[in-house]
């Protein structure tokens, strides 16, 4: 019995420490060893479903005997790959439960049934790759391929995380590159970006178990393993050049306004708090750049107190300041869209942002579940969606360009606004409200995002949002300044810009995620071709 439980249990409580990598609760901290250990428990036990003693496990968990039939095989591959990712998205969009009980009234049971379920259908892709991989290598894992081995499992895995991210509408959210914004993989994103810094995890995850069991005739092998699964991400980390240089410094104040989310659109508390609070903060900033965070005003402009959008724009057009602003914009006929305004001295027209990547079932209905959107009590269901590549609102030297909410997730589409290096973003500004989480860990999460960004373009974000984390992160991913989170406040400080493109950067814009898909399906394809070669 212990045998048969024990490769299940030991890929949950592994998918929970993948969870628990990408932001530790507690401390908020990224673990990057702990993201690569835990893969390293799937690999340990995918080995085992080849129903044979494979090379470098001693371990009798492997023997055919010892699982039964529906843990062995392609099989048994695909339900401990179903089982490890289902642990491990639960674990860590968890907090969705909050947004739909809390706030939307959904009962209990149904946001629980809600978030598993949505966990366990992403979950299928990483079934398949597991199944793949197994029935390329269905033999275990012979040491003349290992390293071959190990490339095809960081091919197929990657498939995976890029199937989760793009496909119907995409929810990259908690990949395993996000626990990498430190330590030695870190380098690897402006080369690479988070995808490719994953696919480097997976690889180090899959040589890990190497190194457990090894016989006296293998230390050379395990030397080289030591080399390659070390040292070379360390020497990357020595030698890895900056990219970009600095393009003037701007000091800015970011708003946070801690606006209870049950109260934000209410307009007898939240919406009066906001508009006194923001409002106040906005006149009274002295800041070359004040930023307000994704609806801050909860109204259309015209919707607002007589005279109180007037003075706004009368503020940041006569005088050397600026603001950008979140704000619903549209009316009934055109649409609506969560947006970001601009105000500036000297421009003819108002600038605006809209949010391009909108949020299911917050901000669109995805076609069949209306019923879904209608048994919760959730506001602004539908909005139209702004373009791809949209202007960057430009100030005193710098290019500005906002994002909205979980739009920072999709490193590839904030990459389209670089494919003019002249006139590429030399600030990135995100605007959330996470509100709708509660004080949890998806705070940390959403920073951890950030950082990933910061790190792969080589640019500032300036991060403003209603109850955190709002803060300032340069362009080395590393938070510069920061107010507590849950707190009322204006964060205050000095930001450096920053011209020039990644390598990243460079490719991204021209070719998206395009490079990654096929490369990783022309692994699968060779393995695929030497395997049918070599077994008939």
């Amino acid at each position: 019995m212990r045998a048969r439980l024990l490769p299940t249990a030991s890929v949950l409580l592994a998918g929970l420490a993948q969870a628990a990598s990408i932001a530790l609760p507690g401390s908020g901290q990224p673990l990057w060893w702990l993201q690569i250990l835990s893969l390293s428990v799937l690999v340990w036990q995918l080995n085992g479903c080849a129903g044979h003693q494979a090379s470098w496990s001693s371990s009798t968990w492997s023997e055919s005997g010892r699982r039964p039939a529906w843990q062995s095989g392609w099989r048994g591959a695909a339900w401990l790959g179903w089982v490890f990712a289902t642990a491990w998205l639960s674990g860590t969009f968890w907090w969705l439960f909050i947004s739909m009980h809390t706030y939307g009234g959904l009962p209990a049971v149904l946001a629980v049934l809600a978030v598993l379920a949505l966990a366990g259908a992403l979950s299928m892709y990483y079934a398949a790759a597991c199944a793949v991989f197994f029935k390329l290598f269905f033999s275990g894992f012979p040491s003349v391929r290992w390293t071959w081995a190990a490339i095809c499992f960081a091919s197929a895995w990657t498939l995976a995380e890029l199937a989760r991210g793009r496909w119907f509408t995409g929810f990259p959210w908690g990949a395993g590159g996000y626990a990498h914004t430190a330590g030695p993989l870190a380098n690897y994103a402006p080369w690479l970006g988070v995808y490719g810094v994953g696919a480097v995890a997976a690889w180090a995850a899959f040589m890990l178990p190497g190194l457990v069991s090894i016989s006296q005739g293998r230390l050379r092998r395990a030397a080289a393993l030591v080399a390659v699964a070390l040292i070379l991400p360390l020497g990357a980390r020595w030698a890895m050049p900056s990219f970009t240089h600095s393009s003037g410094a701007l000091d800015v104040a970011l708003l946070q306004g801690n606006i209870p989310q049950d109260e934000k659109f209410q307009p007898g508390t939240g919406v009066a708090d906001a508009l006194r609070w923001y409002g106040g903060a906005l006149r009274d900033s002295r800041a070359l750049l004040t930023v307000a965070p994704e609806t801050a005003l909860p109204l259309l402009p015209r919707q607002l107190p007589p005279g109180y959008w007037d003075a706004l724009q009368e503020r940041y057009t006569r005088n050397d300041r600026a603001a950008l602003i979140g704000i619903p914009l549209g009316n009934a006929r055109d649409g609506y869209t969560n947006a970001v305004v601009g105000l500036k001295p000297g421009q003819s027209e108002v600038y605006r942002y809209d949010k391009h990547h909108l949020v299911p079932f917050g901000e669109f209905v995805p076609p069949f579940f209306q019923w879904f959107l209608d048994m919760m009590n959730i506001p602004l269901g539908e909005f139209r969606r702004g373009a791809l590549a949209q202007p960057s609102f430009d100030f005193k030297g710098q290019r500005l360009a906002p994002n909205i909410c979980y739009e920072d997730l999709f490193g590839e589409e904030l990459g389209a606004r670089f494919a003019d290096a002249g006139r590429a973003p030399t600030l990135l500004v995100n605007v959330s409200n996470i509100a709708w989480f509660g004080d949890s860990v998806a705070i940390d999460q959403h920073l951890q995002i950030s950082r990933m960004r910061a790190l792969e373009f080589e640019r500032p974000m300036l991060r403003a949002t209603n109850t955190g984390p709002t803060v300032i992160i340069d362009h080395q991913g590393e938070v510069t300044a920061s107010l507590p989170r849950l707190t009322r406040g204006v964060l205050e400080g000095v930001v450096q810009g920053r011209s020039g493109n990644t390598p990243f950067a460079t490719w991204v814009a021209r070719l998206g995620l395009w490079p990654f898909w096929g490369l990783a399906a022309l692994v699968l394809a060779v393995a695929a071709w030497q395997n049918r070669r070599q077994h008939g």
